[in-house]
């Protein structure tokens, strides 16, 4: 099996009212998360955002639907993960784009990769994730985008 590279995406998923879609690691119970993964080949971020959504929900993005955030983090690979990557490789860059969808719905999760999903309030699904950097994405989509309310 190939090494992962040590470059990957996080994928904000929210509505216009700023709900976020949050996905349970199969892995890992209790830890939820945006849609995030790792680059492959040579192919664009954006290309690797769009294909990580499809895979783990089930959304097809255009180019177009996807905000590149020009954000990226960079943190230390959990010891755990380390054996997917090439010998010596300790960290990983990550770069934020969101993807706005008209409403919360169901989503077809990646099967051994998420146990559940959870549509949530912004403040919400910051509170939910255990990574900093998945975090403090979702606190910043709340300045990135006016949440819409619907009319009564």
């Amino acid at each position: 099996m190939p090494y992962k590279k040590p470059v990957s995406v996080l994928v904000v998923i929210h509505t216009p009212a700023l709900d976020v879609l949050l996905l349970e690691r199969a892995k890992h119970p209790g830890f939820w998360q945006s849609v995030t993964g790792s680059q492959e080949d040579d192919e664009a971020l954006i290309d690797t955002a769009r294909r990580e959504v499809a895979e783990e929900t089930g959304i097809v993005a255009s180019r177009d639907e996807l905000t590149d955030w020009r954000l990226s983090n960079r943190y230390e690979i959990f010891p755990e993960w380390r054996h997917r990557y090439e010998p010596g490789v300790t960290h990983n860059t990550e770069h934020v784009f969101s993807l706005c969808v008209s409403q919360a719905g169901p989503v077809m999760l990646a099967p051994g990769e998420h146990l559940a999903y959870r549509w949530l309030s912004w403040r919400e699904a910051a509170a939910a994730c255990f990574s900093w950097s998945n975090h403090d994405a979702i606190l910043m989509l709340s300045s990135r985008m006016r949440p819409v309310r619907s009319s009564p």
